[in-house]
């Protein structure tokens, strides 16, 4: 039980008549100073770095003040506790820690997931939670709210769960997960910038370790909260029993994203071809890989698909791409100039590579005209065929008219022979007769 023994408050109310308040007002303001000038010095030596990793002096720069001044006010209030009355500074010390666990709070929010509007809900929940604690304590009024608390609950067999026992759980649990999704996006961030591994390493380190952090922060917050972490051995079972009936696709692809990047096939950044989607790997998760068209749209196509099913890499192994060009040219035409201008037209691109060098063939004698190829070589696949293909086009048709190079359409000769042209001659006579007027 928690019993009101102190007013923190009331007391301070009785030293305001004494001269030891002004010795107390003295080392707090000097106390503040200081903190002050090591802020400012901190940020000017120590400037926020650039990214997400912000785990060093510069990324703790937003709590430095409250947690500088807070030391400095507890050795003061250590040095002067011998000779006068501390209380004002015993004030001091509460509010400084406050602000300094909202602060701190906010920081590790802010760096482990996202920004939400959520996280910004959260963030005003902790900073009131924490501010209305300190309001209780200050007042005396705390140990009597814990008690009111701790009345409220109920029994489970033998155990006595009560709404304060709940609370707890529940803020423990919270504050575990917190600092391990913090630490797990911190290591991830550093992880992901070590340009010297394998970005397929990279991301598979990342998981396993934001991974592994949660679990450990859940085995830590569990008995913290008073949960026997033997229960889930039941758990595990039931999990078992749950991926082997409704989750199993969802943990094949799991799997199968885990081989993916062990396996080192596909990479972010690389550009394929899957169920007839085209685009740029832009995502490369453990569940699913996102697929960027050109057209802007995204494919979330899961990683089971992957493993499954062909997957065309146009940048597995080389990043240079060929694309074929058919154009038809007519019977008169001047076959060589036709295919001059076709590679003349290829050679001026940008995106066109010089080695291997553009090249035009004569694939075939169609019904309407001769097929030629043009073949062209890039080393960008993500920038798209399309609007390459429209410009080379576009290009050899204001050519072919120039040097005047026929492109056939399709048409067909009919010849009558014998007794059936004459017999059509006199029936379109006589349709020609009945058409006059009168």
């Amino acid at each position: 039980m928690y019993r009101a023994t102190l007013n923190p408050i009331a007391e301070l109310f009785s030293d305001l008549e004494k001269t030891t308040i002004l010795w107390q007002l003295a080392v707090l303001a000097a106390c503040l100073a200081l903190a002050w000038v090591f802020n400012r010095l901190l940020k000017k030596h120590f400037p926020e770095p650039e990214g997400a990793w912000k785990i060093g002096l510069g990324g703790v720069s937003r709590i430095a003040f409250p947690l500088t001044a807070l030391l400095l006010v507890v050795i003061g209030k250590t040095l002067l506790k011998g000779w006068i009355s501390v209380k004002l500074l015993n004030i001091a010390v509460s509010l400084l820690l406050a602000l300094a666990l909202v602060r701190l709070a906010v920081y590790a929010l802010r760096h482990a997931f996202a920004p939400s509007g959520w996280l910004q809900t959260s963030e005003r929940f902790i900073a009131t939670a924490t501010w209305i604690g300190l309001a209780l304590h200050l007042t005396g009024f705390l140990p009597d709210v814990l008690d009111a608390l701790d009345d409220v609950g109920f029994h489970v067999g033998r155990q006595h769960i009560s709404l304060l026992m709940i609370l707890s759980g529940i803020l423990s649990v919270a504050v575990t997960l917190l600092v391990a999704m913090w630490l797990g996006r911190a290591l991830e961030n550093r992880v992901m910038r070590a340009e010297k591994m394998d970005m397929n390493l990279r991301v598979v380190l990342s998981k396993l370790i934001r991974a592994v952090l949660i679990v450990i922060g859940v085995l830590i917050a569990l008995p913290a909260a008073g949960i026997d972490i033997t229960v889930l051995s039941v758990f595990g079972g039931a999990l078992g029993v749950g991926l082997g009936f409704g989750l199993q696709k969802i943990a094949s692809n799991y799997v199968s994203g885990f081989i993916i990047l062990l396996d080192r096939s596909i990479h972010p950044g690389d550009v394929l071809t899957v169920d007839n989607r085209f685009g740029t790997v832009s995502r490369l998760t453990a569940r699913y890989l996102v697929l960027r068209g050109n057209d802007g749209t995204e494919a979330i196509i899961p990683n089971e698909t992957l493993i499954g099913s062909t997957v065309v890499n146009h940048s597995y192994s080389d990043r240079q791409m060929r694309i074929a060009i058919p154009i038809q040219v007519g019977y008169r035409s001047d076959l060589d100039q036709a295919m001059n201008i076709m590679r003349q037209a290829a050679e001026k691109h940008p995106r066109v590579l010089k080695d291997p060098a553009p090249k035009t063939f004569l694939k075939s004698f169609g019904d309407n005209g001769i097929d030629l190829e043009l073949a062209v070589w890039i080393i960008d696949p993500e920038e798209g065929q399309l609007n390459l293909r429209s410009e080379l086009n576009l290009e050899i048709w204001r050519r072919f008219q120039a040097e005047n190079i026929e492109i056939p359409f399709p048409q067909r000769d009919i010849r009558i022979v014998g007794g059936q042209a004459e017999a059509l001659q006199d029936n379109v006579s006589v349709l020609s007769a009945k058409g006059r007027p009168g």
